[in-house]
């Protein structure tokens, strides 16, 4: 028998719902690339439930209990007195989300002598320190591309609402206002501009096909550029550092994971770098900049805007500068937690379970660390090291 320790974030403030504004969801079986969706043996939810909640357990207690398994499901995290942290020493499997962190930290992992697998509901292993996980022959496995097109869709509505001044201009309308004028000052057309992207991986380049029609000039960079028949299709232009592209981009979107290279790569230097009234998305990782530095580039207009749905720490306290910094459109960390991404996650956290359970091997897409190294998905997206 097993422990699996789930750690997911509260059910909704008026209770779990019983009812959803949507009966079905669109059916997809493979993601753009070829790769196939997740493929259990079974599920036990309906696609379109909500699963992410300590309520929805990613319904995987029928299916755990069923087999002999001691299923933990928790939102009580943080702290050394915490859930998490009580029920981690003897856990032999930890689940957790990347919107919802439970930081396995190496101090962490090493108390809890049975861990065997730790497994992200979505995708970003960050949460785990994976140079603890390599040394203590930790599997390090999540779900890759569940939701990588919900978070491109995000980051879309983000750059649009942010150019357009979006939210201020619907504050005016929810606080009886009708000043054109306040709504205007700060609109633009996105038409025309120059859009650059940290990082073209799945996220990024779906990033770059969705503002492709919007008639905007595209740029990337990349440490691993793309092939020469998708850069002329998306008519995008590579930069060899990032430094060059954000010096000619109007929109600046993040998309590469967090680890020693690229945490803090946005800090005041490269922000001074960039155009003066150019707008950064993040909904990659929020230590991937620095915090004060985007307040300060905020309140002195160099940036125009700042929008994301990714914080640190996670859930952030309440005086963190970001809610209340001007000129920003944050939301909670919702860009890959629609219904639609939950289904897709929820299968694949129960296939990466079958097949530890039953022996067989995880998909190669699926694993960040495995014997002792990085592995799979994990080796071209991560390096050794530990991101502080």
């Amino acid at each position: 028998m097993a422990k699996v320790l789930c750690v997911l974030y509260d059910d909704p403030v008026d209770g779990y719902p019983d009812s959803y504004a949507r009966h079905e969801l669109p059916r997809i079986d493979h993601y753009p690339g070829g790769q196939t969706v997740p493929t259990p043996e079974s599920i036990d939810f309906e696609p379109g439930q909500l699963l992410g909640s300590v309520s929805g357990e990613l319904r995987l207690r029928e299916y755990l209990e069923r087999n002999g398994h001691e299923l933990v499901v928790t939102s009580d995290k943080d702290g050394p007195d915490s859930v998490f942290e009580r029920e981690l020493v003897d856990a032999d499997v930890v689940i957790s989300q990347p919107f919802w962190p439970a930081y396995l930290t190496a101090e962490r992992i090493s108390k809890a002598k049975n861990l065997k697998l730790a497994i992200t509901a979505g995708i970003g292993s960050d949460h785990v320190d994976l140079q603890a996980a390599i040394d203590n022959d930790l599997t390090v496995a999540e779900v890759t591309y569940s939701n990588s097109i919900s978070v491109s869709e995000h980051t879309v509505m983000m750059i649009l609402s942010l150019v357009r001044n979006y939210l201020p201009s619907h504050d005016v309308v929810r606080s009886g206002g009708w000043n054109i004028a306040d709504c205007v000052s700060r609109s633009y057309d996105v038409e025309g501009m120059h859009v650059g992207s940290v990082a073209a991986g799945r996220i990024g380049a779906a990033v770059l096909r969705r503002l492709k029609p919007f008639d905007v000039h595209l740029h990337y960079f990349d440490r691993v550029r793309l092939p020469e028949e998708v850069e002329r299709e998306l008519g995008v232009t590579w930069h060899l550092t990032v430094e060059e592209m954000v010096a000619v981009c109007d929109v600046v979107t993040i998309h590469c994971p967090l680890h020693p290279e690229t945490e803090n790569m946005f800090d005041e230097a490269l922000i001074g770098k960039m155009k003066r009234g150019s707008y950064i998305v993040n909904t990659a990782r929020a230590k991937i900049v620095d915090r004060d530095a985007v307040v300060a580039a905020l309140e002195s207009g160099q940036l125009a805007g700042y929008a994301g749905d990714v914080w640190f720490p996670q859930p952030p306290p309440e005086d963190h500068p970001w809610r209340t910094m001007p000129h920003e459109g944050m939301t909670p960390h919702i860009s890959g937690s629609s219904l639609s991404a939950q289904a897709r996650y929820a299968a694949g956290t129960r296939e990466i379970l079958e097949c530890f359970f039953e022996g067989r091997p995880i998909r190669d897409d699926y694993l960040i660390v495995q014997g002792g190294d990085l592995a799979g998905a994990g080796a071209h997206s991560y390096s050794r090291g530990k991101a502080e």
